[in-house]
């Protein structure tokens, strides 16, 4: 009896040690630290993510150390994503009642994500600024993190205001086409049908070089996905611009 109460113990531990698992058309998707469903939402088929505030706790008190976390839903099946295009539509809404009033519907992309998820690349995105009549705020629509050593309240305190953050034309309840091309220590950022980037990183911190790629939302935030799209390709090499003599 003993011995079927520890077979059935580790039987148990075995299961839970992985992650769920959810398919959206032909892509899989893999939960960390977040809740999800396949759900038919405005007409189309989605996948609806939430985080997990049971599988990793948070704390108004300590911003820096609670968010800007591993909660995501990865990519199953391309681990080398260096350079290149991800593109995804995505909608965010704010949980009612929502675990944290300030909440502006943190929503964005994951990417060179290592294989134990404890490094990689970020831009996401805070609708509930991104039209709001107040340039200061509007001025935080938009945020690239690097995971674990240069999170959101880091790169504000040692890096020149507006290094790592930036506007963008988004809002709350609504369909965004957001874009992210990737080249080397740069990524540039294109929202919906916009010809011109709405934001740039001009130099990524992280040493990841390669891997996965994740969908990403963050405390009291209702996050859909659906289109998602990953082009990899070489480096581009900038040729320096010639110089040109004023007349």
């Amino acid at each position: 009896m003993q011995k079927l109460r520890i077979i059935l113990f580790l039987t148990i531990s075995t299961i839970t040690t992985y992650a769920q698992k959810l398919t959206l058309g032909k892509q899989t998707f893999e939960l960390n630290n977040v809740t999800g469903s396949i759900i038919e939402f405005q007409g189309k088929k989605v996948l609806k993510i939430e985080r997990d505030l049971k599988a990793l706790p948070f704390d108004a008190n300590r911003l820096e150390a609670t968010v800007d976390e591993p909660h995501f839903a990865r990519l199953v099946g391309l681990d080398d994503f260096e350079n290149g295009t991800i593109e995804v539509k995505m909608y965010s809404q704010i949980q009612n009642p929502s675990p944290y009033p300030p909440a502006a519907g943190f929503i964005g992309i994951f990417f060179r994500v290592n294989e134990n998820n404890t490094a990689f690349e970020s831009i996401y995105l805070r609708p509930k600024v991104g039209r709001i009549n107040n340039q200061m705020a509007r001025n935080h629509a938009v945020q690239y993190f690097s995971y674990p050593h240069a999170k959101f309240e880091t790169l504000r305190k040692n890096y020149p205001a507006g290094s790592y953050e930036g506007s963008a034309p988004v809002a709350l309840n609504e369909w965004i086409t957001m874009r992210v091309e990737v080249n080397g220590e740069t990524a540039e950022m294109f929202i919906n049908d916009l010809k011109y980037s709405s934001f740039v990183v001009d130099k990524m911190l992280g040493k990841t070089q390669k891997g996965g790629i994740g969908l990403y939302v963050d405390i009291a935030t209702i996050g859909y996905f659906k289109d998602l799209k990953v082009t990899k390709k070489a480096l581009k090499v900038e040729k320096s611009a010639e110089k040109v003599n004023d007349i």
